[in-house]
């Protein structure tokens, strides 16, 4: 008896020892991914900063946006990359250990700065994701690492990206986790995760960039006449979320059908957003719109901005210039919150932010990201408002999303499981 207890004890040493030894490999890899991803991403938050504050003291710079989208267009055709798939890269990178080469980063780098700099409508969280997931891979690569390990390694890099932009490093973690297969996560890569988001937001932090943060004016305490004005948004902002996705693939699919020469479409689609930003006569749907954001968590938006954001930003990307869609969609969901939510008995700043947080998890599918984000961006008062609008809805935006190689493994209605591709 005492013989086995003995045998028993040394298999659990060594187990514990592998343990040990496996967090420590992948906590080096994890501060490592987070020093070169997060130093890139400094970068890019800089130059991302610089190419908005030129635009806006030299509009004219919108006049150039077509021959931008010929020279984004050339500087992916001179790297040979004929086809590409933006952020559905990455999720096929993580779960199907597609080849990630790291000629991507330079690409969507400067597209992505250049789009910015001239006026298009994008974000700039999907060019992190990308930046992010390509060094990883690649780095897993040079140090060997087998194809479940890259799998890890590239969403570290993906957590990494995320949080240097943003300085939101938990929700970077989890949504980096959630959002490849949607009710499944690979906790194993929970670790390396964690620490390459906190090494890049700490760098972020050091080189005096500041986490995205917003101030709330008022919260209303739980009740039932606030909950069920916030259930009711929850349902609007998932319709708004259908639109969204809808508008993005009926414009990318229509450039495809009637401009099939890319250079041509390219500069089309430069040629619309000039066009609409003159009709609009305004600059506040050009570039990522962060400006606008602030202004309706403030309380004041137009009532037409959501669905001009919408337009303006299916043209750019649907045209194929470069940044995300993230960004995009919490403009639309600030702005369409601060509309309705007074119609609906909330105050307007506070329902700004409920909206930005609906339409982001409408888009992305990424219910628990989306809580942890509304707690980095808005502070942990009234989260359980927050909650149920996210709850709300993912249900009931279906398997609508922004990105097409995104699977939903379990029904939002039943608890089966499905494994279904976005629509």
């Amino acid at each position: 008896m005492l013989r086995q207890f003995q045998e028993w004890m040394e298999q659990e040493m060594e187990k514990g020892g592998k343990n040990v030894c496996t967090f420590l490999v992948w906590g080096l890899i994890g501060v490592i991914t987070g020093v070169f991803v997060g130093a890139v991403g400094i970068g890019f938050h800089i130059l991302l900063e610089m190419a908005t504050e030129i635009r806006m003291q030299h509009p004219w710079l919108l006049f150039l946006l077509p021959v931008g989208g010929l020279m984004i267009l050339g500087w992916y055709r001179l790297l040979r990359v004929h086809h590409d798939r933006g952020t559905n890269l990455i999720l096929m990178a993580v779960r199907s250990n597609e080849v990630l080469p790291l000629k991507m980063t330079p690409l969507i780098f400067f597209s992505t700065v250049l789009t910015h700099l001239l006026g298009g409508s994008a974000g700039r969280e999907g060019a992190a994701l990308q930046i992010g997931g390509s060094m990883a891979a690649w780095l897993g690569r040079t140090i060997r690492l087998n194809e479940k390990e890259e799998r890890m390694i590239t969403m570290c890099g993906m957590s990494a990206g995320f949080a240097a932009l943003f300085g939101t490093p938990i929700a970077a973690v989890v949504f980096s986790m959630e959002v490849i297969t949607v009710g499944v996560m690979h906790y194993s890569a929970m670790v390396p995760c964690v620490i390459s988001a906190l090494v890049a937001t700490g760098l972020s932090s050091v080189c005096g960039i500041a986490p995205t943060t917003f101030s709330l004016h008022w919260i209303p305490t739980l009740s039932v006449q606030g909950a069920s004005a916030v259930l009711l948004l929850g349902a609007l902002c998932a319709a708004v979320s259908i639109l969204f996705c809808l508008t993005m693939e009926v414009v990318s699919r229509g450039y495809r059908r009637y401009l099939k020469n890319e250079f041509i479409r390219i500069f089309v689609g430069g040629c619309l957003v000039i066009a609409c930003s003159l009709l609009i006569g305004t600059r506040d749907y050009n570039g990522a719109g962060m400006d606008v954001i602030v202004r309706a968590i403030g309380g004041e938006a137009a009532y037409s901005a959501f669905l001009l954001k919408i337009l303006l930003t299916a043209l750019t990307l649907g045209a194929g210039y470069k940044g995300g869609e993230i960004v995009p969609s919490f403009f639309v969901g600030a702005t369409f919150g601060c509309v309705v939510g007074p119609w609906i008995g909330l105050p307007a700043s506070f329902s700004a932010g409920l909206g930005l947080a609906g339409v982001f998890c409408g888009v992305t599918n990424c219910p628990l990201a989306t809580m942890i984000l509304s707690v980095e961006l808005f502070g942990a008062d009234g989260i359980g408002y927050f909650a149920l609008v996210c709850a709300v809805s993912y249900m009931l935006s279906g398997y609508y999303g922004l990105y097409a190689e995104q699977k939903i493994m379990y029904s939002k209605t039943q608890p089966e499981f499905i494994n279904k591709t976005i629509q």
